[in-house]
């Protein structure tokens, strides 16, 4: 039975949550397909994926090095209240997506709204935490792997 090394075509349903059981994200709905090493997951998910089979699940918690790193306060921004459109309904705890420079997207978590001021965080959300990820593998394909008819 083949199991996941780097290059593995992946089909997968996963978890990500936090330690209080709060949960982030879900992909129960539809499985995701991902090549090992193209990017699709942060590093640190990968590594808890290698050499697990088909049918294999995992659950394991990541220190944030291992997944969304530390929080960085540089990633807190100060912004003028007049550089959001209808800004009637800003609140705290809502994310935003912002346009960046280079014609990319990334989103913001407000963290307070002042009567000239919004304080946005450009930090990923689950940056600063531990993160509880339980994977269910279930379909690998190897490129190039040969097998022994």
């Amino acid at each position: 039975m083949e199991e996941i090394i780097p290059g593995s075509i992946v089909t997968l349903h996963f978890k990500l949550g936090l330690e209080d059981g709060t949960q982030a994200f879900d992909t129960e709905d539809e499985p995701l397909t991902c090549t090992m090493g193209d990017g699709t997951l942060q590093p640190g998910l990968e590594l808890a994926l290698y050499g697990l089979k088909e049918g294999d699940e995992q659950t394991i918690t990541l220190d944030p090095e291992h997944a969304w790193g530390e929080r960085n306060p540089e990633l807190l921004r100060e912004m003028p209240r007049s550089d959001f459109p209808g800004s009637s309904s800003l609140e705290a705890g809502q994310i935003l997506a912002f346009s960046l420079p280079g014609g990319e997207e990334t989103t913001g978590t407000v963290l307070a709204v002042e009567d000239d001021m919004v304080l946005v965080d450009f930090n990923h959300p689950l940056s600063g935490q531990n993160v509880v990820f339980h994977a269910r593998i279930l379909k690998i394909t190897n490129p190039g792997a040969t097998t022994n008819a």
